[in-house]
Formats: C-alpha cells, sequence, structure tokens
C-alpha cells in the first residue's frame, strides 16, 4: 500500500520520507499542499511555506500554544494567516480545542459600573422567583441578605452609597467577608460635608468608589434655560432627572442587580412595602428589558434608631451632617435639618408634599398611575384631553364644596362671620387621596364649632388661577381664611393628620 501511494505521488511531490510514518507534499506558488499518514507516532508536525522557502519540523508543543497574533481567525484547531499556517494534530481528535481556548469569564461590568458597552461574553440572570424569595428572606438579618446577594451576583452586583447611613451597607458587605463594589452619584450639588464623608470612607474600607457623574451638555442646558434653582418654582423631578436618574441609569446598565439603602420607615407613603429583593420596576440591567435587574433593599425592615445603634457600636464613620440635624441627606439646596419630633424625610425638598419624598431613583415605590401624573412635585398633570376620569374624593356632608365663583367670592370677603380652611385638590392626585381620612375626620369634629371646612378642585382650567390668586404650588394646597384679613394663610407643614391641622387652625382662629 505504502508502495502504491508513494507512485500515485511522485509525479507531483518535492520531498517523499518514510520513516516510522511517511508524508508527501508539493508546493506550488502560493500553497502548499501534504499529505500525511503515521503509524503509532504521536507528534505535531508544523508546516510553513513562504514564496521563497520552506521548512519543516515536528516537535511535541501543546495543542493551547498561543499564536503571535491574536487576530488570527480559528477553525478548529487550524489558524491561517497570509501565506503562514500552522497545524496541530493529535490522536485524540475528539478533544481538540481553539488555539487559544481560555475558561469562559464574565466581562459585563468590565472595568466598571459606568461601563454601558455591551460585552463580548455576559451571563443571564438566573430565572428565580424573587417574589417567593423575598418571602424567606423577609426576617432574615441585614447581615444575612447581603451575603446572600453578593453570593448570588458576585462582581455583577454594586451597592448605591448616598453619603448618608448607607455606610451600614458597606459595613454589612465587610462583614460578609466577600468581594464587593460601591458606586454613588456626584450631582454637583452635594454638601462639602458629603465630599469629605466620600473620602473618608473610602479609607475606612480601603476601596475605591465608582463615581457617577451628571452629563454636562444636560446641565447646561437646564440651568441656561431655567437658572441654577428652578426646582423651587416647578419641580425638583427635572434636575432629578439630569442630575440623578440618568447618571444611575447608565450605572445600572452594567451591573445586573444592585443594593439600596431603603428602609420602610423612611417614607410611609412610598416605602412602607419595600421587600427585602425584587425584580427593578423601573430601571433595566446588563441584558435590557423588564427583569433584567434585580435590587436588594437588606435594611428594608431596620428601624430607624436600630440602624444608628448598628453605626455606633461598629465605630463606622459617619456624615458630619448628622450632628447638625440633618437625618436624610441628598443635594446641598434641596435638604435642610429637621426639628425634634420632625420624620427624617421632611428635611427634603421640604416646600412639597409630605408624602412624595422620592427624586426618581425609587420611582417604582409610587404606587398605580400617579407617577405619570405628576409634572414633577406634584403640581398634576391633567389627562390628554384637559379632564379628570378618576370620581371625586373628600365627599362629606361636612364638606363644603366650592365652584371657581364661590372661592373667589370668599377670597374677596374682608369681614367673615366665620373662619375657613379650604383645601385645594386633584382628584387624582395621590398626595390628596393620601390625607382625604384625616381631612373628613377634621371637618366632622369641626361641624358646629364655628369654623367652616370646604374644597376647591384646582386642577384642569381652574390651575392658573389657583397658581395665581391662591399661592398653589402642590396639591394639595390648604389655606386659612380668617375673620377679619381678606388675605388667606397657607398651611406650611408637611403634616396633614388631624391634630396637626387642628393646631394650625386653634392658632389662628
Amino acid at each position: 500500500m505504502n508502495q502504491f501511494i508513494k507512485l500515485l505521488f511522485k509525479p507531483f511531490a518535492k520531498h517523499i520520507k518514510n520513516k516510522d510514518g511517511f508524508f508527501i507534499f508539493w508546493e506550488n506558488k502560493d500553497y502548499l499542499f501534504f499529505l500525511f499518514f503515521f503509524s503509532g507516532l504521536r507528534m505535531a508536525f508544523a508546516v510553513t511555506s513562504s514564496s521563497s522557502s520552506t521548512a519543516i519540523s515536528g516537535s511535541s508543543f501543546p495543542r493551547s500554544s498561543a499564536s503571535p497574533d491574536p487576530k488570527v481567525p480559528q477553525i478548529g484547531s487550524v489558524r491561517f494567516a497570509d501565506r503562514h499556517a500552522t497545524v496541530n494534530l493529535s490522536r485524540r481528535r475528539c478533544a481538540v480545542k481553539p488555539v487559544n481556548a481560555e475558561p469562559k469569564r464574565n466581562d459585563s461590568i468590565v472595568p466598571l459600573a459606568a461601563t454601558i458597552a455591551a460585552p463580548e461574553i455576559s451571563e443571564k440572570i438566573e430565572a428565580e422567583d424573587f417574589e417567593q424569595l423575598a418571602k424567606e428572606l423577609d426576617n432574615a438579618s441585614s447581615l444575612e441578605i447581603m451575603d446572600k446577594a453578593l453570593e448570588k451576583f458576585g462582581n455583577d452586583i454594586a451597592i448605591a452609597f448616598s453619603g448618608a447611613e448607607d455606610v451600614a451597607l458597606i459595613e454589612y458587605a465587610k462583614l460578609t467577608g466577600r468581594p464587593f463594589r460601591v458606586f454613588s452619584l456626584d450631582t454637583g450639588r452635594l454638601n462639602p460635608e458629603t465630599y469629605r464623608f466620600f473620602n473618608e470612607v473610602e479609607k475606612h474600607y480601603g476601596i475605591r468608589m465608582e463615581y457617577m457623574f451628571p452629563d454636562a451638555v444636560e446641565v447646561q442646558a437646564l440651568v441656561r434655560s431655567k437658572g441654577l434653582f428652578s426646582f423651587y418654582e416647578d419641580g425638583h423631578q427635572e434636575c432629578c432627572r439630569v442630575r440623578k436618574v440618568r447618571p444611575l441609569r447608565r450605572a445600572l446598565k452594567g451591573l445586573h442587580a444592585w443594593i439600596t439603602g431603603q428602609r420602610k420607615d423612611q417614607s410611609p407613603g412610598t416605602r412602607s412595602e419595600v421587600p427585602v429583593v425584587q425584580v427593578d420596576p423601573v430601571f433595566e440591567g446588563l441584558d435590557g428589558g423588564i427583569g433584567s435587574l434585580v435590587k436588594w433593599n437588606p435594611v428594608a425592615n431596620v428601624d430607624g434608631k436600630d440602624m444608628w445603634n448598628f453605626l455606633r457600636a461598629m465605630n463606622v464613620p459617619v456624615n458630619t451632617l448628622h450632628s447638625q440635624g440633618y437625618v436624610s441627606i441628598g443635594c446641598e439646596p434641596c435638604t435642610r435639618p429637621v426639628l425634634p419630633g420632625q420624620h427624617e424625610r421632611e428635611g427634603r425638598w421640604w416646600w412639597e408634599d409630605a408624602k412624595a419624598k422620592e427624586c426618581g431613583l425609587h420611582k417604582g415605590n409610587l404606587k398605580q398611575d400617579s407617577a405619570a401624573q405628576l409634572n414633577g412635585n406634584g403640581n398634576g398633570a391633567s389627562h390628554a384631553n384637559g379632564t379628570a376620569t378618576q370620581s371625586d374624593i373628600f365627599n362629606s356632608q361636612s364638606l363644603v364644596t366650592l365652584s371657581r365663583t364661590g372661592i373667589e367670592n370668599l377670597a374677596r370677603l374682608e369681614n367673615r362671620k366665620e373662619p375657613w380652611l379650604v383645601v385645594l385638590y386633584a382628584p387624582w392626585c395621590h398626595f390628596c387621596q393620601a390625607m382625604e381620612e384625616s381631612y373628613v375626620e377634621l371637618a366632622e369634629k369641626l361641624a358646629g364649632s364655628g369654623v367652616k371646612v370646604a374644597k376647591f378642585r384646582a386642577d384642569s382650567e381652574q390651575k392658573e388661577y389657583a397658581k395665581t390668586e391662591l399661592q398653589l404650588g402642590s396639591f394639595p394646597t390648604i389655606l386659612f381664611f380668617p375673620k377679619h384679613s381678606s388675605k388667606p394663610i397657607k398651611y406650611a407643614s408637611e403634616k396633614r393628620d388631624v391634630d396637626s391641622l387642628m393646631a394650625f387652625i386653634n392658632a389662628l382662629r
């Protein structure tokens, strides 16, 4: 058989060799052709050819040795580059792998959370019932929840650090003994104390935070068109959207999960039902689309007092603003200290509604379609046709319903027979809905007391009048019309419970 093959190829072959096995090869101007035969020889041969020279050598190099040119396309175990070729052969052909084969790795968030370019290789979030997981972990400790989050997502999860008591999250992460990442949003409007706090935390834990910044062009456009403090007049949502929400969106696009410091007791109106883990209802993760991001809230069930007891016990750095009366800390223009007895969120966007203390980072906490009905700070946006379809609220025989003419007449009177308390409202506003029970109870309590309690629907076509003539800033706005004054007095507090409203009335009537 061997002799037959040699005779068959001899007219065309340039070299013929026969030892333990034999091979025959020939070449033309550009290509090297070869036929390979062997018996029992476990050797790898490298064959190279050029227009000027031909070389043949045998060696036992491993199959995974890398080519100096990583861009060369691969087909099985053969690599072609211009006119050079390397062939790697073995009797165990079923185990042949690419020359540059490496273990599969997850590059989804390399190098930082800020990376938004699609990776070459990404791992999908493992399908799981996070509602069921939330129930299972509802009674777990914050440390246990943190450990579970870091174990599940590894380098694809990061802690969102705000510069307040979120340092507890970093402490819990450190206590798990697992590696962790931290990112923060630098809005450009933070307090100097907060920036110093960032630096102190980095040194204390030996970490480098991944800072996200707002787009300079967007900030420039906002400031040039509306000024530096437009949020005092038309709601904080637009400013927060530019400085916080969009940078956060970019950061989360490089993650599969994130960890927040939300607690249920922080805002009864928006956070009372926050679970310890959930599929994020607002933001998207690395894979894109609904359900591509998981949100962990390890301290959701922790009371504020217990949180601070933990921070003191662990002797961790804290923002020096806390010692000045600040509890919930955000941007400098939108944060102020709170008085004893005030809720911690009353120091945030204090000129707005008490039960809407969200900037958009946790917009999913707002229920129903109320978020879509707000144009920033609770100044309700009407439905597309200019009217609201929701049924009326504040329905009680103890309440007087004022028409436009009625409230105009009330506002013109200088000598009223009795004082009036009037709420300017929109029935679709969830803040108005939240205070309905207490306001109706107040009206029934004041029935026959000499104080009239009334309501005036101030949305749609009545909104402009209410803004210019009745001090409407956001829904609801509560006005007190004294007996001997034509100018109404606006109720400034964010507490709308019966006792707080009664104290306001008693001080003025």
